[in-house]
């Protein structure tokens, strides 16, 4: 029997559509016991995903507080009693509430915010990096001003309408603030529906 006590779960048809192309590329990166605090956690399905197949991670969820009974629910049906509880955080705010951490993983973000945030979000990414460690970001992105899609460019005018703030965001100008973060480029991974995975190393 279902507990009515508890809020009922989120779900994002895209995180369960692109969740299985995401893993094999965290499993490249996030092996052994890593700190991981992941950005945007959403709905939560990523997190509970992602945890019971990486067992050894360390996963902290973050986002903002409106979000966060959502993502506990998918944490808790995840099977991982070790989990931390979801994070408020704001990543225009600084210094970030967490503590250093291995790794960075963020899915969709990057488009929904303006760009001044994107620049102090990259920034909090390498504030909370120990060296060597690891940013991924998962998105749409355009590669010298142009779309790599005819559906890509549907959905910045679907973004552009929603909020003129937001916008897929070119590659090369995230690298720049990834660099002014202290971070250098290691794999651009192509993935399904006109997205890519992004990796950058601290120094």
């Amino acid at each position: 029997m279902q507990d009515e006590t508890r809020p009922p779960r989120p779900f994002s048809q895209a995180c369960e559509n692109n969740k299985h192309a995401i893993l094999e590329i965290l499993a490249r990166y996030l092996v052994g016991p890593l700190r991981v605090l992941e950005i945007g956690s959403g709905t939560g399905q990523h997190a509970a995903w992602f945890c019971q197949r990486l067992p050894a991670l360390r996963w902290q969820c973050s986002d903002l507080e409106v979000d966060q009974a959502g993502i506990q629910a998918w944490l808790d049906d995840a099977g991982r009693a070790d989990l931390p509880r979801p994070v408020d955080l704001d990543v225009r705010l600084s210094p970030w509430p967490v503590e250093e951490v291995d790794a960075v993983f963020s899915a969709n973000t990057a488009h929904i915010m303006g760009w001044d945030t994107v620049q102090a979000f990259v920034a909090g990414v390498g504030s909370v990096l120990v060296p060597g460690g690891l940013f991924l970001l998962y998105g749409p992105f355009n590669y010298e001003g142009t779309y790599t899609s005819e559906s890509n460019r549907r959905f910045d005018a679907w973004l552009a309408a929603r909020d003129p703030a937001s916008a897929i965001r070119d590659f090369e100008q995230v690298d720049a603030a990834a660099a002014r973060a202290g971070l250098v480029p290691v794999e651009d991974c192509g993935m399904p529906a006109n997205n890519r995975l992004l990796v950058w190393r601290k120094r």
